[in-house]
């Protein structure tokens, strides 16, 4: 088999496995005749997110503004906390447990907290979805920035080069692989976050986003529109970590190893 040939097929490997599990399902629905209210079939789902597009494209796009200000955020002030951490081992001893008590800390404990001190419910609920998104881009991008060789560290030491150099020069081009990872990570929990912090603010009208369709459906026993709603919180979390690896690849692809592939010259075949 050709690598071409090896590539396309594993870029279709997903899609495969998706259809044929999306084929069982309706055949299992169908053939024993589940209920809707219990189980809906795809073909029902579909139907319904058609139906109700008009419901739920504004709640969706609610909730993807929520989660993408929250990433921003987040990368934005983990970046700075990891930049001041990689300063100085004692500023990091003193601070980086305050970022893991961030972690730890259930949102759905801070949230009603932060819901009443924010009087704006958009910013509430992306300052509940920062915070969950927040740890992951401290840490590894604090990791990566501390992840350089002693000896190219001992080389911008030797010609004098300052912290500024070494930190934009050095440190942050080989900490790339580790900021990505910690950007693809902080995504899916932004998402996440978002759709929690909304849950516990249960906040309607013009502002509700998918969280909000998903309690009124459950209180109609609207269960189709549910799965609608739940289909379409998956496809922003696949394409929101689909982005940030295309961002990954694009960044690292010509020159890191983590971001190369197979049979192409000088690589392993």
């Amino acid at each position: 088999m050709s690598d071409t040939t090896g590539s396309k097929l594993n870029r279709a490997m997903p899609w495969l496995v998706a259809a044929a599990l999306i084929l069982v399902w309706q055949a299992w629905v169908t053939l024993a005749d589940v209920p809707a209210y219990l189980v809906p079939a795809p073909s029902e789902i579909a139907h319904r997110l058609v139906a109700d597009w008009h419901l739920l494209a504004p709640a969706w796009w609610t909730t993807v503004k929520v989660t993408a200000l929250a990433l921003l955020c987040a990368i934005a002030l983990g970046s700075l906390a990891a930049f001041v951490f990689v300063q100085s081992r004692w500023i990091e001893a003193a601070f980086f447990p305050y970022a893991v008590l961030l972690q730890v800390t259930p949102i759905v404990a801070i949230a009603p907290l932060i819901i009443i001190w924010v009087q704006d419910a958009t910013w509430s609920l992306v300052i509940c979805a920062t915070l969950v998104a927040l740890f992951p881009v401290i840490a590894n991008t604090t990791q990566g920035l501390r992840s350089v060789s002693p000896g190219l560290l001992a080389y911008f030491e030797l010609r004098g080069a300052s912290r500024w150099q070494t930190l934009w020069q050095l440190r942050l081009p080989s900490a790339l692989p580790h900021v990505f990872t910690g950007w693809r990570i902080a995504g899916g929990l932004a998402l996440i976050g978002a759709v929690v912090a909304e849950f516990v603010a249960g906040t309607g009208g013009t502002a509700s986003g998918l969280a909000y369709q998903i309690l009124q459906s459950g209180y109609q026993l609207d269960i189709p529109r549910m799965f609608a709603a739940l289909v379409l919180i998956s496809v922003t979390g696949i394409a929101l970590f689909g982005l940030i690896t295309a961002l990954s690849r694009r960044v690292l692809g010509r020159w890191h190893e983590s971001e190369r592939g197979f049979g192409a010259p000088g690589r392993r075949p």
